[in-house]
């Protein structure tokens, strides 16, 4: 009986640990930017499964935000109306332009009326651009994972519920470029996607979230008003615009998981 109080002791505070559910929830007048990128079935053995979201998980998640009141807003519009925005206001967010954000996600969004932002990759069909970021990650995996079209994009875009943003054009490791580079990168993808969806694109991400300061100078003068890292955290009410934080929903999250990340900004302690 002893050691099974132990253990019982043991896994709250592991479950305490991992989940800090026990404490104060950040002020919820603070906008929350959650941070997807798939939403698709896991594959087995697969090394980036944390990235795919599985549809049935997805929709869990937002219809309970659609339940507690969320209200959900694109990034330009986050941005363009910061403070007054109501309370519970969360922008949710996909990296890179798979083509599930139409198949999987958009449906579930379109049920329940939640607006999102898309940041396409321009060049983004045959590249494992995880390579750029760690050799080792050269398994082609991402590369195999189906882009969205050019008129897919456009699709999206005239949609009402999605906002699309850059995620430059190649998903360079922008801290492995030139001046010259850096901002071609940046300014050719504002402009392709532009000409694509016929629609100003304002809103970046930095891919792989490295970034300098330089980068952020740059890609205000390629003409971004906004811009997400993956730090992760939950913005003050006076943030840099061009370096806001998201919170990371991983296809391994439980939908409690989700809930303490929603409210708390991180995981765990």
């Amino acid at each position: 009986m002893f050691y099974i109080l132990i253990l019982l002791i043991l896994l709250i505070v592991l479950f305490s640990y991992k989940y800090a559910w026990w404490k104060p929830a950040v002020d919820w007048n603070r906008p929350r930017v959650l941070m997807y990128h798939m939403v698709r079935d896991h594959i087995n053995g697969a090394k980036f499964n944390k990235l795919r979201v599985k549809p049935a998980e997805f929709e869990k998640q937002v219809a309970w935000m659609k339940a507690q009141g969320f209200h959900f807003v694109t990034m330009h519009e986050l941005q363009e109306n910061w403070g007054k925005h109501p309370a519970k206001t969360v922008a949710i967010t996909f990296d890179d332009g798979y083509l599930d954000n139409l198949q999987n996600a958009y449906p579930i969004l379109e049920k329940y009326q939640a607006k999102a932002t898309i940041y396409v990759v321009v060049d983004r069909h045959d590249r494992d651009w995880s390579t750029y970021k760690k050799a080792h990650h050269n398994s082609g995996e991402l590369a195999r994972e189906p882009k969205l079209s050019d008129g897919q994009v456009r699709f999206l875009a005239k949609s009402g519920l999605v906002e699309i943003g850059s995620h430059t054009m190649t998903h360079a490791n922008l801290d492995k470029l030139t001046d010259e580079e850096c901002l071609q990168e940046l300014g050719q993808s504002k402009q392709q996607l532009e000409q694509m969806i016929d629609q100003l694109v304002t809103s970046f991400a930095y891919p792989f979230g490295i970034y300098s300061q330089r980068d952020v100078e740059l890609a205000k003068q390629a003409g971004y008003r906004n811009a997400v890292t993956t730090k992760e955290g939950i913005d003050i009410a006076q943030p840099d615009f061009m370096q806001l934080q998201r919170i990371k929903i991983s296809g391994k999250d439980s939908l409690f998981a989700v809930k303490c990340r929603l409210k708390l900004g991180q995981r765990g302690l």
